[in-house]
């Protein structure tokens, strides 16, 4: 009954900053955590950053921080990814995601994924 859908995604330039958003819906919602992860390619989900409820609590993956920024407005339900200095090795699926803590084995539930692409 809730879900989760991401959007921004697309073909990027490196070092650009697109900003993707995640619209979580559903009249059973409650104050999750959310978080983002990617999938390249090839790999595993990996970890990507995650924010607490209502707000205060941040953590990001060392590949991420200092150029990512996750935020939420609790009003809109919506959660934000700010990627700043893209490198052709961000290219990959976002997923959005909700979970009990802003830890990344609390994350539960998951949105269909936006991708990505960073040429150089």
């Amino acid at each position: 009954q809730v879900q989760l859908v991401e959007s921004g995604g697309g073909l990027v330039q490196a070092g650009g900053s697109p900003r993707l958003s995640c619209a979580a819906s559903g009249r059973s919602f409650g104050s999750n955590a959310m978080g983002w992860f990617r999938q390249a390619p090839g790999k595993n989900r990996e970890f990507v950053a995650a924010i607490g409820w209502p707000g205060g609590t941040t953590n990001y993956a060392d590949s991420v921080k200092g150029r990512f920024t996750i935020s939420r407005d609790n009003v809109k339900n919506t959660v934000y990814l700010q990627m700043n200095s893209l490198r052709p090795e961000d290219t990959a699926v976002y997923y959005c995601a909700a979970g009990l803590l802003p830890r990344r084995e609390a994350f539960y539930l998951w949105g269909q994924g936006t991708q990505v692409t960073v040429s150089s």
